[in-house]
């Protein structure tokens, strides 16, 4: 097993806490249409958003970097299916119990969610990954294959398909999912792929990769109201608004492998107390998003911590933050639960046979 790098895992907990943002700002209604009138909050709540929405794409970055060279596991794909189907198929039971899910609610459609997760894209981002990962030996094989040259020029066009052209054309293109598929999974691989195996320089250097990361979400958020003020005196490109702020606009990739560096730079030891702490929550990031984004769940855990109820716009943030913090802990705990089980579980398996 590879060593884990510190510095990676604490951006693997902040890529999970960018995400709990983004859901608690979205399903906290906090995101104010793009084509109506804002206040102070929405401005504030807009703000947020592009400063949290490069969480996907660093996740993918994260796996990618690490995949390109470690390889496929049919293990690793049991234990991911398994941990999905825990949360999947154990929230329904404990929310209906508790009297918060009545069972008029639970449809066959909802059942077929809860049991097929992955084919009923239940979550979208881990019906994504599967397509991403059972692809991932071809594709790790395929770029230590390729020379650099090829390598780059492959994620140049299909960048320049995915990404570019959704990213400078003012108009809807039919094969634009937003980023929210296992097509653009795989162009982030290969491009996490390539700076595993080849690195780029110039985002290498110093702090400027920081600095890129501040500025691509800083152009994200002026792009965005610089449309929007357009659109507010005209009338026109209202679909191209939200462009930035998809998980495909270059922008947004660019912002990503920012901080990525930013991260991979820092010379942080897992020796020490702090480092050992971040290895130690890690591992269970992913169970804070199968927890709070169960689809019994996503729309309550907001209203619950109050979302939108803040009578200031200057208390946005700070509401925000504790929100995000306190899932995140809710999360972490109840995946260090599930993983002990699973532990004992496999443990009692070994033993029988």
């Amino acid at each position: 097993m590879k060593k884990r790098i510190a510095s990676i895992e604490l951006l693997r907990i902040l890529a999970m806490m960018m995400v709990v943002m983004l859901h608690y700002l979205s399903k906290g209604e906090l995101l104010t249409s793009l084509t109506e009138e804002f206040d102070a909050s929405s401005y504030i709540a807009w703000l947020l958003e592009a400063f949290s929405i490069v969480a996907v794409n660093v996740y993918m970055l994260i796996s990618g970097y690490f995949l390109v060279d470690s390889g496929f596991k049919l293990k690793r794909l049991v234990q991911l299916v398994c941990q999905v189907l825990f949360y999947s198929l154990l929230i329904p039971p404990v929310l209906l119990a508790a009297g918060i899910l009545r069972p008029e609610q639970v449809t066959v459609y909802r059942l077929l969610q809860y049991a097929l997760p992955g084919q009923m894209a239940h979550y979208w981002f881990i019906t994504a990954y599967l397509i991403m990962y059972l692809l991932s030996p071809v594709l790790a094989a395929g770029a230590r294959a390729l020379s650099q040259k090829q390598l780059r020029n492959t994620i140049v066009l299909l960048l320049l398909f995915f990404s570019v052209s959704k990213s400078v054309l003012p108009v809807q293109l039919e094969v634009d999912n937003l980023g929210y598929d296992g097509l653009w999974f795989i162009c982030v691989f290969l491009t996490a792929a390539y700076m595993r195996l080849y690195g780029i320089p110039f985002l290498q250097k110093g702090r400027r990769a920081a600095l890129y990361y501040l500025g691509s979400c800083a152009l994200i958020y002026g792009l965005t109201l610089g449309v929007r003020l357009f659109y507010l005196k005209t009338g026109r490109l209202g679909h191209f608004i939200h462009a930035p702020y998809d998980y495909n606009h270059i922008l947004n990739l660019f912002a990503a492998i920012s901080l990525f560096y930013t991260f991979s730079q820092w010379k942080l030891s897992g020796e020490k107390f702090i480092g050992k702490v971040i290895l130690r929550v890690a591992p269970y990031t992913l169970g804070v998003y199968l927890l709070h984004e169960h689809v019994e769940l996503r729309t309550l855990w907001p209203r619950w911590l109050g979302a939108g109820t803040q009578s200031s716009p200057w208390a946005l943030a700070p509401r925000a933050i504790c929100s995000v913090l306190a899932v995140f802990a809710v999360g972490i705990l109840v995946d260090m639960a599930r993983g002990a089980l699973f532990s004992l579980i496999e443990k009692i398996g070994r033993s029988t046979k």
